[in-house]
């Protein structure tokens, strides 16, 4: 299996990528220090091999509310993006079946986040253009596939964590941020802050778990968008509390900055499809995972990171 990814060395990148390859296929890793997906023709030079997977992870975005800071950046070069891909997917690999990711962000607030609403309503203001250059990935690769006959799957996680997050300085997604912010609440005695007043609601799932489904869905789904969730949600007092059991931190010392930027309010994943296509779809419990972050977050010293 010949299978080229993008965003290989993003958080996803890294243990899909270690997955594939653990399962035989022959890896083209491309990232923003070897291939410059914005710029015309920069997939050229791949284009005399012939790939049987391309799995497209590649997106620039960030966590908290960098979309808030970057709506015309963030259209522009998603879209350059992802045009680059599909142009080429359609033109130079049309053999390869497309997988890649949306976004749930792109269903509107209200919505039962189903996947027949992906492309219904508006999303929410804070994530609208990112939410919308995902719908627009969607729909590209919908409409190669009606003209072409091009095969793609369009996966939908939600949040993922687990060991081995990238930290380069970008902001975290918030389960990485509980963590951090608890371990040196702990280590250093630092004073705790969470955004918001702590009643918004996540959904999580662990990245090998993610993983596992989504090489599963690429093997037995085309042309498709499926969600990747837990079905079920916390509220960030629920997580910091657990992460604070786990650590050993008192949860009574965390203070809510009411002010600062929360997104949306609630954010849980329609699971029923997955269960249909994927019968034994069962994901590793909270703690267990919760307890292998910490781990991770420990042995690697990333905590310590100001």
């Amino acid at each position: 299996m010949n299978v080229l990814v993008t965003g290989s060395s993003g958080f996803l990148g890294g243990h899909l990528c270690a997955a594939l390859e653990a399962g035989g296929a022959r890896l083209e890793r491309l990232n923003s220090r070897n291939c410059d997906l914005t710029r015309q023709g920069s997939l050229d030079a791949r284009a005399r091999e012939r790939y049987d997977l391309i799995y497209h992870l590649a997106a620039w975005t960030q966590a908290g509310d960098f979309c808030l800071r970057h709506p015309g950046e963030q259209w522009i070069v998603n879209q350059q993006i992802n045009t680059q891909v599909l142009a080429w997917w359609a033109t130079r690999q049309p053999q390869a079946k497309l997988v890649f990711m949306g976004t749930s962000c792109a269903y509107a607030p209200g919505s039962d986040l189903r996947e027949d609403q992906y492309m219904d309503g508006e999303p929410i203001d804070s994530l609208y253009t990112y939410a919308m250059t995902k719908r627009m990935l969607y729909q590209g690769a919908r409409a190669l596939h009606k003209q072409y006959g091009l095969r793609y799957l369009c996966a939908v996680p939600s949040t993922l964590y687990g060991p081995g997050y990238h930290t380069d300085g970008r902001q975290m997604h918030f389960i990485f941020d509980l963590i951090r912010k608890i371990i040196r609440g702990k280590e250093f005695g630092e004073e705790v802050v969470l955004w918001g007043d702590g009643h918004q609601k996540r959904e999580i799932v662990l990245v090998d778990d993610f993983v596992r489904a989504l090489v599963a869905l690429t093997e037995r789904v085309d042309n498709d968008l499926v969600n990747v969730g837990a079905g079920e949600e916390f509220s960030i007092r629920a997580f910091a509390g657990r992460i604070c059991r786990l650590v050993g931190y008192a949860e009574d010392r965390i203070r809510y900055d009411t002010s600062r930027y929360v997104g949306a309010t609630s954010k849980c994943l329609n699971v029923d499809r997955i269960r249909e296509l994927l019968p034994g779809y069962t994901l590793t419990p909270l703690e267990e995972g919760l307890n292998r972050t910490i781990a991770w977050f420990y042995a690697s010293k990333v905590y310590a990171q100001p």
